[in-house]
Order: C-alpha cells, then sequence, then structure tokens
C-alpha cells in the first residue's frame, strides 16, 4: 500500500498516545522466577493495552525448567512484557516484564538498561526462586523493593521473617500486593517511587 497519499495511515490508539502533560518517564523493571505474576501485574496495571511475547509451553521445557509450584500454567514469556502508568499528570512509567525461566535470563541485560528501579515479585511457596533474581540485581546496583504476591493458597510470613529468608538489608522495602488488582499493583509502584526518591535524597541515587 502506498501510504504517502494515504489518509489511513496506521498510528497509536488514542488511548494509547502518551499524555501531552508528561514532562518525564521512567523505565521501571519488573523481575521474579518463574510464574510469579510478573505479566500479570504489567497486565492489571498498565494504561495502555500490554504487549506480551507469552507462547505455549511444550515439552520441550521439561526437565530444562523449574516449574514447580506452578504446574498448571500453560504459557510463559520468552523476551518481555511491556506497558505503560501515569503516576501523576507529569510523570510517567514504562514497565518491562522479564521472562521468569532461567534459560531466558540473557535477556536481561538488554530490559535492564536505563532502569531506574526494579519490583522483585516473589511466591511464598517458592521462595528459592527469588535468591538468584535478588543477587542479579545486588551485583547491579538496581535498586529495588520486593512484593510479596497474595496467592490463595499460599503461606503467610511476617515480614521481618522473609526479609531474614531473603538476606535483606532494613531499608529495602517489603509490601504484599495482589498483582491482579490495579489498585495493589499501583501502590507497589508508589512504594518504588518513594523509595528511589529517598535513595536521590540522600544522594545514594546516581
Amino acid at each position: 500500500m502506498d501510504f504517502k497519499n494515504s489518509d489511513t495511515i496506521p498510528g497509536p490508539r488514542s488511548e494509547d498516545r502518551l499524555p501531552q502533560t508528561a514532562q518525564a518517564a521512567v523505565k521501571i523493571v519488573i523481575v521474579g522466577g518463574f510464574g510469579v505474576g510478573k505479566t500479570t501485574m504489567v497486565g492489571s496495571v498498565s494504561e495502555i493495552r500490554p504487549l506480551t511475547t507469552e507462547e505455549t509451553m511444550t515439552q520441550a521445557g521439561i526437565g530444562v525448567d523449574d516449574n514447580f509450584g506452578s504446574d498448571t500454567k500453560t504459557a510463559t514469556t520468552v523476551a518481555m512484557d511491556f506497558g505503560r502508568i501515569s503516576i501523576t499528570e507529569k510523570l510517567v512509567l514504562y514497565l518491562f516484564g522479564t521472562p521468569g525461566q532461567e534459560r531466558f535470563w540473557f535477556l536481561w541485560n538488554g530490559l535492564f538498561e536505563g532502569a531506574l528501579g526494579a519490583v522483585v515479585l516473589i511466591d511464598t511457596r517458592r521462595l528459592e526462586v527469588s535468591f538468584d533474581v535478588i543477587g542479579r540485581l545486588e551485583e547491579r546496583g538496581v535498586p529495588f523493593v520486593v512484593a510479596v504476591n497474595s496467592f490463595p493458597d499460599a503461606p503467610r510470613y511476617p515480614i521481618e521473617e522473609l526479609r531474614q529468608a531473603l538476606d535483606l538489608p532494613p531499608e529495602i522495602p517489603i509490601v504484599e500486593c495482589d498483582a491482579r488488582r490495579r489498585a495493589s499493583s499501583r501502590d507497589t509502584l508508589m512504594t518504588l517511587m518513594r523509595f528511589l526518591h529517598s535513595l536521590a535524597m540522600t544522594g545514594a541515587l546516581t
């Protein structure tokens, strides 16, 4: 088709256009192990139609992927999830959800470029899958908060017990959230933004 003289040049939907009042954009990464709810969080909180790269899981992953505790999951993110949310009229967050399966972690390098901070989603039924995730963030020096996703059958632990189990210093915020609910996901992102602001005020954020 010759778009040069066409009146129907495709473009973003009106609801997907960046607000004209936006003056600053921040890149945030949502990370975690397989099946902890990253795609769900991006989808629930994004004000635009989220971009997802979920593919059907096949037998090729048997013996390769550690899916213990997520036996009912039939699809997985193979590249990234993407969404956007306006925190204020002037501040917009771009959200990037990472793939959870370890064989796709090489993609994290690009996703973390330019990221100001991260949300680590955890599932208390499989707390051990968060150890390597947190370790990678600490190695990169990426500020993060931890969000405990409220799965119906997941055990609940006091925050300080979780802090000890994850070996986190007292200044790292740990919050409970329900990744399915927009308000809860937005509150988690606001916790991260307040944490980043506090780091900037003390000179710890460069």
